[in-house]
């Protein structure tokens, strides 16, 4: 059973090392896959498997991105530095036309722009670069109404978000990211991987589906209309999405929406930080910021993905893992959260890319098998 399954666990916590080695027993081809838990501010849980995979590897963790920068966003607001309920345009003035204008930093958070591409897509190049496809999109047109609607702005909402960061603090999203959260703990997730560690970096393998599973999605509901628009669609052909994470000048630049490279330890510890005291050093947000950004904030459903519920602000919410938890998904099958209610931190990563894309379905069994052993504890 543990064929090809690496890495320790706590006593205690063989019960997640049994479903870790038990999914990838039942994959046609390895996922290249890392699984990191902490608990209470203790790693309890540093699985890998894979032919070329171990502990250490670095590689595109695509929209998990997204955590680590709307982190940098609950910490200015905690400050007091950016007040959620003020319109975008307050500190962007030239975020305006067609209704931009009266967008709030709270509905923005909530991917409620409309600003989900511009016209024709978006180039790697482009994509690569938060400050470009700011000003390109403070120039566009929404694709509905702000502030009527929300859906998922896959490869936007951290130019946005990372924009106002910018206009705020005078330094980029990735800069204040390094100084205030990456560095201090020593986190291995990098929005911008640095050239030293190119050596630790892994590209990400295209998907390998398997006849039932194109079967299965060629017999599923149509795709929303927005969502290969919001996916950069350009000229009706799909994005390569184990392109754009391998693209040199994205994992360089590490555009905050889903450019970031990293591990599952680095992403379970940035969690760890985030809600409760790591190494000595005090939670990173306060309970009320946490359960700030966590709560709904978008009833109804998702334009994009047909989600019902989708978001609290900048993070997705996390229901099966707990009415407080928030985290973020990652393209290629990661997925991360924290939990206040259980004192768990987990992240989930996945080299091999899970057709057709989105939270692979291993998660609900990884996720069940901690929360289980959280209760055998006495402790949820």
């Amino acid at each position: 059973m543990d064929r090809n399954v690496y890495g320790t666990v706590a006593a205690g916590w063989e019960p997640v090392r049994e479903e870790f080695a038990a999914f990838v027993a039942d994959e046609p081809h390895s996922p290249e896959a890392q699984l990191a838990v902490h608990h209470q501010g203790r790693r309890v849980v540093d699985l890998w498997a894979g032919e070329d995979t171990d502990g250490d590897t670095l590689s595109g963790v695509y929209s998990i991105t997204k955590g680590a920068a709307h982190l940098v966003v609950a910490l200015l607001v905690q400050d007091g530095s950016l007040e959620l309920d003020r319109p975008v345009s307050a500190y962007w003035p030239e975020f305006t036309g067609h209704g931009k204008e009266h967008l709030t930093v709270r509905q923005l958070l909530a991917h409620g722009s409309g600003l989900v591409n511009v016209d024709g897509g978006l180039s790697l190049a482009e994509l690569a670069d938060d400050a470009g496809v700011a000003a390109r999109l403070a120039a566009a047109k929404p694709y509905w109404e702000p502030g009527t609607a929300y859906g998922y702005h896959a490869f936007t909402i951290g130019a946005l978000t990372g924009e106002v960061v910018r206009r705020v603090t005078g330094r980029s999203i990735q800069e204040v990211y390094e100084e205030r959260i990456r560095a201090p703990y020593g986190l291995d997730l990098y929005l911008g991987l640095p050239q030293a560690l190119e050596g630790r970096w892994k590209p990400v393998l295209e998907a390998l589906p398997t006849p039932r599973e194109l079967a299965a999605y060629a017999a599923g509901p149509a795709a929303p209309e927005l969502l290969p628009v919001a996916f950069n669609a350009r000229g009706g052909v799909p994005m390569d999405m184990p392109a754009y994470a391998n693209d040199p000048a994205v994992r360089a630049q590490g555009p905050a929406s889903a450019g970031g490279v990293g591990s599952a330890r680095g992403i379970a510890a940035m969690y760890a930080a985030a809600i409760g005291e790591v190494a000595g050093r005090a939670p990173l947000l306060r309970p009320e910021t946490a359960a700030e950004f966590a709560r709904p904030h978008t009833p109804g459903m998702d334009l994009i993905t047909a989600e019902p519920d989708h978001f609290g602000l900048g993070f997705e919410r996390q229901p099966a893992a707990g009415p407080r938890a928030f985290g973020h998904c990652g393209a290629a099958g990661a997925q991360a959260f924290a939990d206040p209610d259980t004192a768990v931190a987990y992240a989930y990563t996945r080299r091999r890319f899970r057709f057709p894309g989105g939270t692979a379905p291993e998660n609900a069994r990884l996720t069940a098998a901690v929360l289980a052993v959280v209760k055998g504890l006495g402790q949820a």
